[in-house]
Parts: structure tokens; C-alpha cells; sequence
């Protein structure tokens, strides 16, 4: 019997080393990035996204949770936007403060995720307009969000993929957004 728990106790010691070394090899920073076209000018595409209170046309978020607590604070809209949410384990709870705008074309927000997991990042949105003038208004819309990885964050990578975790959020609020702009 005590072979037994020698052998066991050395494989999970392998298992764990295994699983140290192969977290340790991950990058210390992540990207995830989606884009999308739309058939829209990228001033209307720009107002819905620098503004938090507008928010809820489009984001794969804010329906997930009916019962989200909401903070709006700081400038109405642009740099200076601050957007606190606190909602169920499927939104969780955090800020976002826009602190870069340049009208019409980026919008850089400070992210901070409190629950269920601790995570400070920072999202892009740059929207590049696309065919001439005498075509219909066209604009690439890019989401882009990248962070630091602490340790544990590149030992949660080895069993959850972040790209298309996050990724296929992107992809249902780039959608969302290419509703709302060309209605």
C-alpha cells in the first residue's frame, strides 16, 4: 500500500512540474483582436462607442445579467468616461474609464476587471474608413484588447483558450454593433 501512495504522490509531483514548466514558457502579455466591416461612417460607429451610456445597443454584455448595477461618473462621453458595472458570475464586476479618444477613428479604455477574476487591461477600438466617395460609407471596425499575464493567468492558459473565449465576444458585439449602426 505505501508503494502505492509513493508512486501516486511522484506522478502528481511530474503532473504539477509538468504544468509549472509549460505556464512558465507562455508570453507574459495577451492580445485578442476581432474586426468586421460595416456599412456605416466611422463618426456614427465612434458615437456609439464613446459613449457608455450607449453601450447596451451593442455589447455582448450587458444583457447577460438583467439585474447589473450600472455607474456612470466622470465626462458624459470621451476621454474621461468612467463606467462601473457589478453584476452575476457571468458579467462579474469592474470599471472601464475611457482614456484615449481621437474622433473618429480610436478609442482607448482602461479595464479593470474586479470579480470573478482580477485583471487589469486595456481595450482599443480603431475604426479605419474604407472605400472612396462616391461608394457607400464603409468602415473597419478592429476590437482589440491586450494585458499583462501574471503566472496564474499563464496556468489558466493552458486549459482556457483566451482568444476564443474572448474572442467570440468580440465576434457577437462587432455583430451587434454592425446592426445598430446600419439600421
Amino acid at each position: 500500500m505505501l508503494e502505492v501512495v509513493a508512486i501516486i504522490a511522484v506522478v502528481l509531483a511530474i503532473v504539477i512540474a509538468v504544468v509549472l514548466i509549460l505556464a512558465a514558457r507562455k508570453p507574459d502579455v495577451f492580445s485578442v483582436q476581432r474586426a468586421a466591416t460595416m456599412q456605416a461612417p466611422p463618426e456614427k460607429i465612434f458615437s456609439l462607442i464613446n459613449d457608455f451610456r450607449r453601450w447596451g445597443t451593442w455589447s455582448p454584455w450587458e444583457h447577460r445579467d438583467p439585474a447589473m448595477k450600472r455607474t456612470f461618473s466622470g465626462t458624459e462621453r470621451g476621454k474621461g468616461a468612467v463606467y462601473v458595472w457589478d453584476g452575476n458570475r457571468n458579467v462579474g464586476s469592474g470599471q472601464m474609464e475611457i482614456v484615449d479618444a481621437a474622433a473618429p477613428s480610436r478609442i482607448v479604455i482602461k479595464l479593470d476587471f474586479i470579480k470573478p477574476f482580477e485583471g487589469h487591461n486595456t481595450a482599443e477600438f480603431t475604426m479605419l474608413p474604407r472605400g472612396g466617395a462616391t461608394e457607400v460609407a464603409q468602415t473597419q471596425v478592429i476590437w482589440t484588447m491586450h494585458g499583462a499575464t501574471p503566472f496564474l493567468g499563464k496556468v489558466m492558459h493552458l486549459f482556457i483558450n483566451m482568444d476564443k473565449m474572448i474572442g467570440n465576444d468580440f465576434e457577437a458585439g462587432l455583430a451587434n454593433l454592425k446592426k445598430a449602426v446600419e439600421q
